[in-house]
């Protein structure tokens, strides 16, 4: 993994500047100089590391200042993985999720979750269940609700469903995923779902 090193110094010259715009509440402020400082964004960073080359992970649109999205696009890759690990833990610190990687074994028992959604469902590629005893929920690293990025180094994000069901089966020995928690859009798929279905049921009687 690379050093800090510059990305980190020119997010800090950002933070500067913001200061001295008066665009950002200081509160805001305060809460990214710790996030900055932190143990956990360098923890974050090199999942961003892992990611980068292969998916474009956005940062969340919750953050209240957009300027340091805007970073990673005058950086190298590399920077650009600094960049989008500073957004991902400041969202981290206000409860908004960042992506994982998680490492599973491929047996012959199968991987031990289900995945719903896709592009043919105007919807992102979720992990839907996780089937008790099976090999997800003996790693624990999965959870339900986490939105699939990429199946080892593939990104599945904007693909159909069965792209990424036919990645899963192609892995052999084991998977490596980037995932994102993020139940609440789960829910909503979900229920959208639910009320699609109704409305089928309703057109057959």
């Amino acid at each position: 993994m690379a050093q800090i090193g510059e990305p980190l110094t020119l997010a800090k010259e950002l933070l500067e500047k913001l200061q001295k715009s008066g665009e950002v509440p200081a509160t805001k402020l305060i809460a990214l100089q710790k996030v900055l400082q932190s143990d956990f964004l360098h923890a974050v960073r090199e999942v961003y590391e892992h990611v980068y080359e292969t998916v474009d992970v956005q940062g969340s649109q919750d953050v209240s200042f957009s300027p340091l999205v805007s970073l990673r696009l005058r950086w190298g890759p590399r920077a650009s993985a600094t960049a989008k690990a500073t957004v991902a833990a400041f969202a981290a610190s206000e409860g908004h999720a960042h992506p994982r990687v998680v490492e599973l074994p491929k047996t012959d028992e199968g991987l031990g979750f289900n995945v719903m959604g896709g592009k043919e469902q105007n919807s992102p590629i979720y992990i839907s269940r996780i089937i008790p005893g099976g090999v997800a929920d003996r790693h624990g690293g999965l959870k339900r609700g986490d939105q699939l990025l990429s199946v080892n180094g593939v990104s599945v994000e904007g693909e159909n469903h069965e792209k990424a069901v036919e990645l899963l089966k192609q892995a052999h020995g084991s998977v490596k995923l980037v995932v994102r928690y993020t139940p609440k859009v789960l829910e909503e798929m979900e229920l959208r779902f639910d009320k699609q279905r109704a409305r089928r049921r309703q057109q057959y009687n």
